[in-house]
């Protein structure tokens, strides 16, 4: 009888081990995730918490933290120690003026490493702290299982991601419509004398309808790495593989697999009414409370009547109140599990009532 408790154990194991989240796709990467861009709900994955080497797609985080903290239009002079970098490039040379915008296209079209370490030193002058800053970013947007050591990309065994993360930082990176413009981009003519022709090696762009983005990335250690992003119906998806063989191919599957199963639902409205919550010494003796926000959510087939509303509002609030204070919140659930809390606003301002008025309302009610 033990004999066969070690062999139910070990199917256990196997079996425990591939379980993904959604249909089984039959997907080359080892590591992958199908996210929605804007909720972030995750769709679809397979060991998408395991950390492992990125290659260039470190380079949407390099991406994102120079729009946090440069602009389009800046001046940036090329050093000495930007120049050769090993691998792809755009050949930068010393002394180079190019602005951020040209490097930022060159970044993301042309994958240049040397790109990305001009860009850390002029953004911060030197390549640790640059790197503390992909950090940091990584960490404030619940990309917990990052780690950078330099801005391309280039091995390092201290150097990894997950797919989970990696579909995180590009959520975020979207949230500029200046890297949305870039990574759609098929190509781009740089402002200066040489090598001033950047097509975009991503051919998500060209193959897959709806395809708008965003990086490929290799390296022997990493093996092929993509994140891909799709628009259609509303949504924009995010599809991201590690270590995969077949690449391009396992996001289309992925990007398939959510426009064909899920759809972008509506769950209610900017300034829609929700409840009226008395005011006390107010000209009048009620505010109306409504949502901040309009609310979407990718819901499968059968999913809509799990959608449940709730909300946490105080017994009463004291005047004077302006028109879009923060009153309480509305929290959304799918099937018991919280996907959405927001604020609940003021509809109108209530001024507090003054002591004649109060007079006048005692007499007028006695």
């Amino acid at each position: 009888m033990r004999i066969y408790k070690y062999i139910a154990l070990i199917l256990i194991i196997i079996l425990s081990s591939s379980i993904v989240y959604g249909e089984n796709l039959s997907l080359s990467a080892e590591s992958c995730i199908l996210i929605d861009g804007q909720t972030g709900r995750t769709l679809y994955e397979k060991d998408a918490h395991r950390k492992m080497p990125m290659a260039s797609t470190t380079k949407i985080m390099t991406a994102l933290v120079a729009l946090d903290k440069g602009s389009l239009d800046d001046k940036v002079v090329i050093k000495k120690e930007c120049v050769g970098i090993e691998g792809s490039s755009i050949y930068l040379k010393e002394g180079e003026i190019i602005t951020l915008e040209d490097m930022l296209y060159g970044l993301m079209l042309r994958s240049g490493n040397d790109v990305a370490e001009a860009i850390a030193l002029h953004i911060s002058g030197s390549m640790d702290s640059f790197v503390s800053l992909m950090n940091e970013k990584a960490k404030s947007i619940g990309a917990l299982n990052t780690n950078f050591v330099n801005p391309h990309g280039l091995h390092n065994d201290l150097h990894y991601s997950t797919a989970y993360d990696l579909a995180l930082i590009t959520k975020t990176a979207f949230s500029y419509d200046e890297f949305a413009n870039i990574v759609k981009s098929k190509s781009y003519m740089a402002d200066r004398m040489e090598n001033n022709y950047f097509y975009n090696k991503n051919k998500t762009l060209w193959e897959y309808n709806g395809g708008d983005g965003v990086k490929t990335g290799y390296t022997t250690k990493s093996g092929r790495c993509l994140v891909s992003s799709a628009s259609k119906n509303g949504m924009r998806l995010i599809a991201v593989s590690l270590r995969a063989g077949d690449w391009f191919n396992d996001n289309y599957k992925l990007l398939d697999y959510g426009f064909n199963n899920y759809k972008q639902s509506f769950i209610y409205d900017k300034g829609q009414f929700l409840k009226k919550l008395n005011v006390v010494n107010g000209v009048k003796g009620y505010v109306d409370l409504v949502t901040e926000k309009t609310f979407f959510y990718p819901l499968k087939e059968g999913e809509r009547e799990k959608i449940k509303i709730s909300v946490d509002i105080p017994s009463n609030v004291e005047a004077p109140i302006e028109k879009g204070d923060k009153i309480g919140y509305i929290y959304t659930y799918l099937d018991g599990n919280l996907i959405d809390k927001s604020d609940l606003t003021a509809k109108s301002s209530v001024r507090r009532i003054n002591s004649i008025e109060k007079f006048f309302n005692n007499i007028k009610f006695k």
